[in-house]
């Protein structure tokens, strides 16, 4: 995933991406970061809105973790911008660089709305 699109920037510290673990040939742990978005998506056939929290915790080369509304996430893809996952039978596309949120809940209901970065 492209973490520009999520407005990330991943600073290293001054001191050097690989410090003191590296000198002693221990692997360093990755610089990581958390973008949270929250998404007013309004939901069809209902006409309610809700306000869903999406949480991305990720390090320098890509998304590590995705939780909704608080919820881990069992499994999600990545396909460029885009995060692909599901909970409780709503499959969700969520586009960090479009800052949109679509849903459909098996073609029962579908969802979509704007987010923002908080």
């Amino acid at each position: 995933m492209r973490l520009r699109a999520l407005g990330c920037a991943v600073v290293l510290a001054a001191a050097g991406a690989a410090g003191p673990a590296a000198a002693q040939g221990k692997k360093a742990n990755p610089p990581t970061g958390e973008v949270t978005l929250v998404c007013e998506a309004s939901y069809q056939p209902a006409r309610t809105t809700w306000t869903r929290t999406v949480r991305i915790g990720y390090d320098k080369t890509r998304v590590r973790s995705v939780l909704v509304d608080g919820v881990p996430v069992y499994t999600f893809s990545v396909r460029d911008t885009v995060i692909l996952t599901a909970v409780d039978n709503e499959r969700i596309q969520i586009d960090t660089a479009a800052q949109t949120w679509t849903s459909d809940f098996r073609g029962q209901a579908t969802g979509e709305g704007r987010c923002e970065r908080q």
